[in-house]
């Protein structure tokens, strides 16, 4: 019996159904995991930020009232949290351009040789980004004291008053910057060393043959090839900035006089010494929020360039 064209298109329909069953099989173990400990958690999250939740009604669910928009709209009317956002906003605007602009220097400068000794600053500029943030911190901990530091000790030899690296309101928030930086240079030098690597040399060899120079070649090659590498860089770096906990946390406490203290800083002593978890929580979306905006603003940005070009 032949099978007329609609048989033949049928059953090719059936199997190309049956195929396409199979690629969700192979991302369904990502996707529950994603559903378990990100989407049911940040759901738990916006449920609890409408709540007074705290320490006693984790214990017993009865004493926990449905409050609305209070939590949000006391956030706003908070002088301790608009200083939070304050100090995340300079932390963004110093620290992540400095980041970026070394990151990228390094990677550039340590592109031009194979020899060993740049592999050896590779690894020397690579190792503080895979450093526990907390064992570096304890160390620029011991590097800022006011008293016996490296940094004061140094300036003693000069007859330099010591600094009050930590506890001076000014200072300490540039001095929580250079450890952050310090830290932040390696993964994204990898990642622009990654792109420097991928740039066609038959470009720079035409450069050569038209004389450019070696800012020329910088301008007009070098960073057009890696501004997808750029823009993902500076991207993510922001995001990490907007959230910059460890430093303060473990260097200041955000202090001295709450100068030091970021969001993330005072979402973690409003959830976890004060027990005010629907606080808290509320407090997280504000940032969550904000960084989402900040991530919209990066890709609008970038698209319009890639219209304009």
């Amino acid at each position: 019996m032949e099978l007329t064209k609609n048989d033949i298109k049928t059953k090719n329909n059936k199997k190309k159904k049956k195929n396409n069953k199979y690629p969700y099989m192979f991302i369904a173990p990502t996707l529950v995991l994603l559903m378990l400990f990100y989407i049911i958690p940040i759901l738990v999250a916006l449920g609890i930020s409408f709540t007074n939740i705290d320490l006693a009604g984790l214990a017993n669910f009865s004493k926990v009232d449905f409050i609305g928009f209070e939590n949000y709209i006391n956030l706003f009317s908070d002088e301790l949290f608009k200083t939070s956002i304050v100090n995340t906003m300079v932390y963004v605007f110093i620290g992540v351009p400095t980041v970026v602009f070394l990151s990228l220097g390094v990677a550039i400068l340590l592109n031009y040789g194979t020899d060993k000794i740049f592999g050896f600053f590779r690894g020397v500029y690579y190792t503080p980004s895979i450093t526990n943030a907390v064992a570096v911190a304890v160390v620029w901990g011991y590097i800022y004291n006011s008293q016996y530091g490296l940094l004061n000790s140094f300036l003693s030899w000069f007859d330099i008053a010591a600094v009050g690296w930590l506890t001076d309101p000014m200072i300490s928030k540039i001095s929580l910057i250079i450890v952050a930086v310090w830290k932040g240079i390696g993964i994204n030098m990898v990642i622009f060393l990654a792109a420097l690597k991928s740039v066609p040399k038959s470009y720079y060899e035409a450069a050569d043959l038209d004389g450019a120079n070696r800012f020329q070649k910088l301008r007009y090659i070098t960073l057009p090839s890696i501004k997808f590498s750029i823009f993902f860089v500076t991207t993510t770096t922001l995001i990490g900035w907007v959230q910059f906990f460890e430093e303060a946390f473990v260097l200041t406490e955000g202090g001295p006089l709450n100068s030091t203290l970021s969001m993330a800083l005072y979402i973690y002593q409003k959830g976890f010494s004060r027990s005010q978890f629907g606080y808290a929580a509320a407090a997280s979306f504000i940032l969550f929020a904000i960084i989402i905006t900040v991530t919209i603003i990066q890709f609008k940005l970038r698209k319009k360039e890639s219209d304009f070009i």
